[in-house]
């Protein structure tokens, strides 16, 4: 039953990748694969030895001596535990886009076009590049993404050279989330694990990120992609800005960015502090556009909408929810390869695996080995169980090196496929970017800053 399942899934992900071929909405298979993976998890639960316990990040053992309905209820909390850690992640999306929304509304973007005077296409490029790499530390790789891409979007009019934009910042998020306790899930895991503390994190992994961001950046601004300037629009100078824009702007962002400080007050998950930030935005929206707020009522006229309806429903009706639903079944079927411990078990065989190297190399080079085959890994499946099986897999104590190796490991390693990271799976959805456009064009760039960051690290952690 376990092939079949890693065949539901594998054909899904195909699926997924052959999305414009196919001429079908990557969200189906996603949700399709996710629905018959976890059929086929209940109709076998009795055929299956182990279970993964998701909340302690261990193989149940004892799995195989339960009886029929104890199988059932484990299988059913386990499932209840992934939809809300998944729900999770759903709602502080919503909550994100919703405010980039409500700031787009109010034309909040153009103050920052206004301070991007260049036109230069290498200048824009290291601009946010380098947002990407600061704002993903403070606000978390995906709330950072969907900030500069929606930036990016009333910048950049030509999509061909927007696409290329968008993935090196997926790539700049990453690296920028690595180094920060709070900046990528799988870093916030170890963190709270209490496998790492702040300062050595950033100690230890700080260079390293900010070198796996400069290598592909710097190739890039030789690529032909990013030669010459960028087409001015006629349109965006005639359009009048709203007297709120810069207001709205600084609101929007200053919540967004508060979020992370509510977390460590309150120690709530991050979602609770969005749906608080987008409490305040929306009460200075609706004061700002004199409208009353209504969930009911639909704008039947676009032109109109300024006008006579709700700028909080008027965001919230502009968020793709087909991003939302391909994110729900892609991190629900993930799950399933999770709690029947074929990821743990993919982890842990890497390092069973290679005995003879054990023989000819240091115990720290065949964990080193293992970690870069993880950060490789985690561009094929979710990084967060990876991380897990690690936690499993290694007792080293608090700060050591490997810890730190695997936060940088496991957060830059998905920026290799679209599809590697919640960053790049946002950017896929928001512009909509072809599986093998980014394997071709970016997937090179980001392999290598992956290797040269590793390979600073290694000197780091002799000197720190």
């Amino acid at each position: 039953m376990e092939t079949i399942i890693i065949c539901v899934f594998v054909l899904g992900y195909l699926a997924i990748t052959l999305e414009h071929t196919l001429k079908i909405d990557k969200l189906i298979p996603a949700l399709v694969m996710m629905a018959i993976s976890w059929a086929l998890i209940a109709l076998g639960i009795e055929t299956f030895p182990k279970w993964f316990d998701s909340s302690n990040h261990a193989l149940l053992e004892s799995f195989g001596f339960l009886n029929h309905d104890e199988k059932m209820h484990l299988m059913e909390e386990t499932l209840l535990h992934h939809l809300g850690k998944t729900a999770e992640i759903l709602v502080f999306l919503l909550g994100a886009m919703t405010i980039v929304e409500i700031i787009d509304y109010f034309d909040g973007f153009a103050t920052i076009k206004g301070y991007i005077k260049t036109k230069s296409k290498v200048k824009i490029l290291w601009i946010f590049s380098f947002l990407a790499f600061i704002l993903s530390a403070i606000i978390d790789n995906l709330t950072a993404t969907i900030v500069l891409i929606s930036i990016l979007q009333k910048i950049v009019k030509d999509r061909n050279v927007r696409l290329w934009y968008a993935g090196l910042i997926v790539i700049a998020a990453n690296a920028g989330g690595a180094w920060s306790p709070i900046g990528d899930v799988t870093t916030t895991m170890l963190w709270i694990g209490k496998k790492v503390t702040t300062g050595h994190l950033i100690g230890y992994l700080l260079l390293p990120s900010l070198v796996c961001m400069l290598i592909p950046s710097t190739i890039a601004s030789f690529l032909p992609a990013f030669k010459g300037e960028l087409d001015t629009d006629p349109k965006d100078v005639e359009k009048p800005k709203s007297r709120f824009s810069s207001t709205m702007l600084y609101l929007g962002l200053g919540a967004i960015v508060s979020v992370p400080i509510f977390k460590t007050i309150t120690h709530l998950p991050p979602y609770v502090g969005m749906m608080l930030a987008l409490g305040i935005v929306a009460v200075f929206a609706e004061i700002y556009s004199s409208t009353q707020f209504s969930l009911t009522e639909y704008p039947t006229d676009e032109s109109d909408a300024h006008g006579h309806h709700s700028p909080v429903h008027r965001s919230l009706s502009r968020i793709e929810m087909p991003s939302i639903l391909f994110f729900l079944g892609i991190l629900l079927a993930v799950a399933a390869l999770e709690s029947l411990g074929i990821l743990f078990g993919f982890a842990t065989s890497l390092k069973e695996a290679m005995p003879m190297i054990g023989t000819e190399m240091p115990d720290t080079s065949v964990s080193d080995l293992v970690i870069v085959l993880l950060g490789i890994g985690s561009a094929v499946i979710d990084n967060v169980p990876l991380v897990a099986a690690s936690l499993g897999m290694f007792s080293e104590g608090v700060d050591n090196t490997l810890w730190h190796f695997i936060a940088y490991s496991a957060g830059t390693g998905g920026s290799m496929l679209i599809i590697g990271s919640a960053a790049g799976v946002v950017a896929m959805g928001m512009e909509k970017i072809d599986f093998f456009w980014y394997l071709r064009k970016i997937a090179w760039l980001a392999l290598l800053g992956f290797l040269a960051g590793t390979a600073v690290f290694f000197f780091t952690r002799t000197w720190f």
